[in-house]
């Protein structure tokens, strides 16, 4: 079945700045692949060879400090990844990637988009400009984790899951959108288990946040936002 470009441009931003007629050439070359829950979709030192865009599901992009698994982050549809193997050939994979549920994923490999920057340099600058913001907040979370303590950094990651329910128009706006473990959290802010569900403890006995169902809603956003702002 062929790929939509207009569902292509609603459902994924990358693609919503282009171009109709750029979108068109490029989704010919566009590869619709699913995964079930747990598969790795490539190893960290793998040769790098593809972009992928989220469809649907969740991909966990991880590493390992020694033994102990690194979680860099959770994309969920929408978002991207692996673009560093379309700017130059022979680059590995800096990190793992790996299906957290089943999971649809389209994919673009770097010939054909060199094929497609021939036909439009454009693609190229649009790819530069989202690479450059990726780099922007790859440098906050460098910041965050040498000068924000655990508790902040927690609140801060809350608040931003928090910004992406408030466009949901499903009724649950104060919900984080999906669930997430004290482990997987644990990962995302750079701390140990404990210390997250310590903190998540001492929210809830504040009457900043609930945990229903494994699913935590902020009872006082703009307070939550108030304290992450004084720590600044």
């Amino acid at each position: 079945m062929p790929i939509d470009s207009v569902m292509l441009a609603t459902s994924i931003p990358f693609f919503a700045d282009i171009e109709p007629e750029l979108l068109g050439r490029i989704v010919p070359y566009m590869r619709e692949k699913t995964f079930k829950k747990g598969e790795l979709i490539f190893l960290e030192g793998d040769e790098g060879n593809e972009i992928y865009f989220v469809g649907s599901g969740a991909i966990s992009i991880h590493t390992f400090d020694r033994s102990k698994k690194v979680t860099l982050a959770i994309l969920r549809e929408g978002e991207y990844f692996g673009e560093m193997a379309l700017m130059k050939p022979g680059l590995v994979r800096s990190a793992t990637a790996q299906t957290m549920q089943p999971t649809l994923l389209y994919s673009l490999n770097r010939l054909d988009f060199q094929t497609l920057i021939e036909l439009d340099r454009n693609l190229a600058f649009h790819l530069l400009n989202y690479t450059m913001e990726r780099l922007r907040r790859a440098n906050q979370q460098i910041y965050d984790l040498t000068f924000l303590s655990v508790r902040t950094r927690i609140i801060k990651r809350l608040l931003s899951w928090y910004d992406e329910s408030r466009s949901d128009d499903n009724g649950n706006a104060d919900r984080i959108p999906h669930k997430v473990t004290h482990q997987q959290l644990a990962d995302l802010v750079g701390a140990v288990r404990e210390t997250v569900t310590k903190v998540l403890q001492e929210l809830q006995d504040e009457g900043l946040i609930a945990i229903r169902n494994k699913v935590i809603h902020l009872l006082q956003p703009e307070l939550l936002q108030r304290k992450l702002d004084e720590d600044y």
